[in-house]
């Protein structure tokens, strides 16, 4: 029921509305939050192109109805589909569902949720995907007229496994961008709204879901990993620790060491990033933007044999990743302890030379770019 009268509402406003060309659609993660690729091209339309009409939908508006050169819409009310139906541009980061309806005269860019995935994704993952997904995918890459590539490695990845053989804009990854533009103040904002002193080192944890919902795999010994960091380099640490969202309604009763801060509500994992001097992960793309700042990224995957027979094959070998890898606790103490930054350096140029990345720092500039000819034809 809720499809036919979704379907009746586009099909209204296509009919009797106009395209408004100089509106621009956003949407991340199905309106749940402000952040990933859509935040930060936003971000610099909303500077660089004043004029433009910029909506984004959210489930919950009223969050962040005081967004600079913005206006909210609440995701799948009649607001929504107006606003969508009418718009010339639109611009997500995940999958549009079955109640949207393209129409002609409308762009669609595609910017996904990473600049690069370790994950097999969609078609190369196929056998993981539920029906009703792929019946959605597949509608949706029908509908992308652009979609947004980090590197040449990641184009290729497009290529095979998702359905799409439109044009691929080989610009960087929008929300990128932050490692290469960011100052001091940016840094001084974002560990003010985590109340963490300027002074202070920051050690990010980020493991990603697993589907058995096994949370025995999200504990380290913190302690100790304090102990050394604040030995080897004489100063004063701050653990934090963002699960996947997925998580987040439980996220309290598993992080529930007394040292280690909580972050998996905040929206914006790319500030988080910027403000840490180490990344432990383990299967979770984040380690491939974090590795353009260059500092140490750890992966701790007790569980990589298991992971990988009942989760999702890797398009990578994960030893040959330059990152160092641990199956325990002990092995993740003694990477952090004989951590050779020169040797992790070399290794990150190599790997970026291999994946011929397109990061550059002005990935929101050149598809704004993009877009200003669309809006212009």
């Amino acid at each position: 029921m809720k499809r036919f009268i979704y379907s009746c509402l586009s099909w209204l406003f296509i009919l009797f509305f106009p395209i408004k060309r100089n509106k621009i659609f956003f949407m991340s993660y199905y309106g749940n939050q402000y952040g990933c690729n859509p935040k930060y091209l936003s971000q610099y339309i909303v500077t660089h192109y004043p004029d433009y009409d910029i909506v984004w939908a959210f489930v919950h508006p009223k969050i962040y109805h005081n967004i600079s050169g913005i206006r909210t819409v609440k995701y799948l009310s009649i607001r929504y589909f107006y606003e969508l139906c009418t718009c010339k541009v639109l611009i997500t980061n995940y999958r549009m569902t079955l109640f949207f309806k393209k129409r002609k005269g409308q762009y669609y860019i595609q910017t996904w949720h990473s600049s690069l995935r370790l994950k097999m994704i969609e078609k190369d993952a196929e056998h993981t995907l539920p029906l009703n997904y792929k019946e959605m995918a597949l509608k949706d890459s029908l509908n992308i007229d652009y979609l947004i590539s980090g590197c040449a490695y990641s184009t290729s990845i497009f290529r095979s496994s998702f359905w799409y053989k439109g044009n691929i804009l080989e610009l960087g990854t929008p929300r990128n961008d932050l490692f290469f533009s960011a100052n001091t103040d940016d840094i001084k904002r974002i560990k003010g709204n985590l109340n963490i002193q300027i002074s202070h080192k920051v050690l990010l944890y980020a493991p990603t879901f697993r589907q058995n919902n096994q949370y025995n795999y999200y504990d380290l010994n913190y302690e100790v990993l304090l102990r050394i960091l604040e030995k080897n380099t004489d100063s004063s640490w701050k653990i934090l620790i963002r699960l996947h969202p997925h998580l987040l309604a439980c996220s309290n009763n598993i992080v529930n060491n007394s040292i280690v801060q909580n972050v998996t509500d905040y929206d914006d994992i790319q500030e988080l990033l910027l403000i840490s001097d180490i990344l432990i992960t383990d299967y979770s793309s984040l380690m491939f933007d974090f590795a353009l700042t260059q500092r140490p990224c750890f992966l701790y995957a007790p569980d990589l044999d298991e992971y990988i027979k009942n989760e999702r094959n890797l398009y990578f070998d994960i030893q040959s990743l330059p990152f160092p890898i641990s199956r325990n606790e002990d092995e993740l103490v003694q990477a952090v302890s004989s951590f050779d930054l020169f040797l992790y350096k070399e290794r990150l140029m190599s790997f970026f030379s291999k994946i011929k990345t397109f990061e550059s720092g002005s990935a929101c500039k050149n598809i704004s770019e993009k877009i200003q000819e669309i809006i212009e034809k």
